[in-house]
């Protein structure tokens, strides 16, 4: 199994997508319980609904699903938001606090070394390799990292969550122009809600990869599930009609964000 497709283009945009794949290996699924099984916190179909929006656009996805390791959190298994509840590097309960790993099944110390080397790591060093590339070409970069929440979850937020939830870690991982133009594109859009750096602010992946002052800008864009999606329960399908209308404003979004990189080429 590849852990990783990688689509090269040569735009100064890279997609990130850590949470779409659905693959999981045989030994590791037999040890998820019936709830894990579903797999129900995928980022379900959000690589067809970025498919095609930005035609010379760099992917890089995950194929293996978040249960085996999750692609966006810190590697030490140190918790991205201290106090909230979350989930960690190799979750242990899907996003209600729910268990997913039978009982004595859940994953040792072992197999998340393992998964750190084999899954985690791999996602990583093509990510970074990409930025890299990209940024030899144009001499910036802007990781945009693609994901997608039910809107509903009330073990992890109250309420309702915002349509779209930016995250620049407070606007430590990009350039203010970048910001700017999420914040700009998503407030003006008819229909819809937004929100900067309310609950999610960027994973680790953001995080760690934006470096404005190196000429690599990094964004996170956590979308509402319901913008997309006919419902946010199985089977999760995706719902033609409102992604036509999402799609508008995600491609606005990114074909700005490719002009503001192309300008600052030397």
């Amino acid at each position: 199994m590849s852990v990783v497709d990688i689509r090269q283009g040569r735009s100064p945009i890279i997609l990130g997508l850590p949470h779409t794949g659905t693959d999981v290996p045989p030994e590791i699924w037999e040890r998820l319980n019936d709830n894990g099984q579903m797999l129900a916190d995928t980022d379900w179909h959000i690589h067809e609904l970025y498919a095609g929006l930005l035609a010379d656009a760099t992917t890089v996805r995950a194929t293996f699903h978040r249960y085996v390791i999750d692609a966006n959190r810190d590697p030490s298994g140190t918790s991205l938001y201290p106090g909230q509840n979350t989930t960690g590097l190799v979750p242990e309960t899907d996003f209600d606090g729910e268990a997913i790993w039978k009982e004595g099944e859940a994953p040792t110390e072992e197999d998340i070394a393992y998964r750190l080397q084999h899954f985690h790591a791999p996602y990583h060093a093509a990510l970074a390799a990409e930025i890299e590339r990209v940024k030899a070409i144009h001499g910036v970069a802007i990781l945009y990292d693609c994901h997608s929440i039910r809107s509903h979850i009330p073990f992890l937020f109250e309420g309702k969550l915002p349509d779209f939830n930016i995250g620049t870690d407070m606007g430590k991982t990009c350039d203010p122009a970048v910001e700017a133009i999420a914040v700009d594109v998503t407030s003006a859009a008819e229909g819809y809600t937004s929100i900067l750096n309310g609950r999610f602010k960027g994973g680790w992946t953001t995080r760690h990869y934006g470096q404005p002052d190196k000429g690599v800008h990094a964004i996170q864009m956590e979308l509402a599930q319901c913008t997309h999606l006919e419902t946010e329960t199985p089977p999760f399908a995706y719902d033609d009609d409102r992604a036509a209308k999402l799609r508008t404003h995600l491609k606005t979004t990114l074909t700005r964000m490719e002009d503001f990189a192309l300008a600052l080429r030397p």
